[in-house]
């Protein structure tokens, strides 16, 4: 098995398989939107004298469907051997994308020549969808075949790797050193926003759809308030509103102390984020929590979870600061402080 792996590239594996098969499951879709409209049995071949072979429905979008695969299958997987020239690849992953459409297009012009017709003899292929798709097949085919990247390359992911492991080779202390945590509301919170906002919005919609969107929109994001994403390393802590909104940024040699704490929401403005008068918090709720005093005399209040995360995320943050000062008080003058 990791012989196999690393002889194919991953990615362009997934894209041999998967696309080929979202492709036919797409025209299987359309096809039984357009059900109703469609002749029994259908062509799904025509001569030049007028005539017509023919077959069911079923047969029609299914063996459609088994030929969008195939073929796309049969010229992408061309392009995942990493063995093969990196032009080969990219002209194969093109190829592959090109048939793939190209087939689609051609089952799909079928499709559309016969809607709205008792007889499918009176059919015939769809002159305008057979040039759009096909037109927008090569193009797309062409396009792929320039982006593939086809070659090996090491990314700014692998250099952070490659450090991070570095980093713990030589110092084994830095895993403990790190913690990342989900902080939310009690689950009672959600469920009064969803009664309080959610089933009215359903009401409104009623009369004015628009307005029971926007009250809809305006539940989830206040519920995504009363959740947040903390990470606390080397490099200091940060918070991060439903897990993508920086909030906080506090590096490790900003901190002055840090300590677990029981604290009421209400002293620091409710919750969610606060900001006022030098203290700023993100409180998902009253409870345990962790207070940073920071050195410039400002303060920051971060929600814990439970006792035992609080506890562990204060200790976390006093020996991140503990070790940046040190740092810091070792530097030569004028210089940078050690990472």
């Amino acid at each position: 098995m990791g012989k196999f792996r690393d002889s194919v590239d991953a990615s362009a594996l997934r894209f041999a398989v998967g696309f080929p098969v979202m492709l036919a499951a797409a025209f299987v879709f359309c096809a039984f939107l357009l059900r109703p409209d469609l002749p029994e049995p259908m062509a799904i071949s025509w001569t030049p004298d007028g005539g017509s072979s023919f077959a069911p429905f079923g047969a029609y979008a299914g063996g459609g469907a088994l030929i969008i695969v195939a073929a796309g299958w049969l010229v992408l997987s061309q392009a995942v051997p990493l063995s093969r020239p990196a032009v080969m690849r990219r002209i194969m992953m093109g190829t592959g994308l090109f048939l793939s459409l190209f087939v689609t297009s051609v089952l799909a012009a079928g499709l559309v020549g016969q809607t709205g017709l008792a007889d499918a003899r009176d059919s015939h292929v769809d002159l305008t969808v057979l040039a759009l798709g096909s037109g927008a097949a090569v193009s797309l085919g062409v396009i792929m075949g320039f982006v593939f990247k086809a070659d090996r390359q090491w990314s700014p992911e692998d250099d952070r790797a490659l450090e991070l492991a570095l980093a713990r080779e030589l110092d084994p202390e830095l895993a403990g050193d790190t913690i990342r945590l989900w902080v939310h509301a009690r689950s009672s919170v959600f469920v009064m926003i969803a009664v309080g906002t959610l089933f009215p919005a359903a009401l409104i919609t009623v009369a004015l759809p628009w307005l029971g969107a926007l009250v809809a929109v305006l539940a989830v994001v206040a519920a995504a308030f009363l959740c947040a994403r903390v990470k606390a390393d080397r490099r200091g802590l940060r918070v991060l509103v439903a897990g993508v909104l920086p909030v906080m940024d506090v590096p490790a040699a900003a901190i002055s102390a840090a300590s677990a704490a029981d604290v009421r929401a209400a002293d620091y403005g409710g919750w969610g984020y606060r900001n006022h008068s030098g203290t700023a918090a993100m409180l998902v709720s009253s409870g345990p929590a962790v207070v940073v005093r920071k050195t410039d005399g400002h303060s920051v209040a971060v929600s814990g979870g439970s006792p035992a995360t609080a506890a562990r995320l204060a200790e976390v943050l006093t020996r991140v600061a503990a070790r940046a000062h040190r740092g810091g008080a070792a530097s030569p003058a004028g210089g940078a402080p050690e990472s």
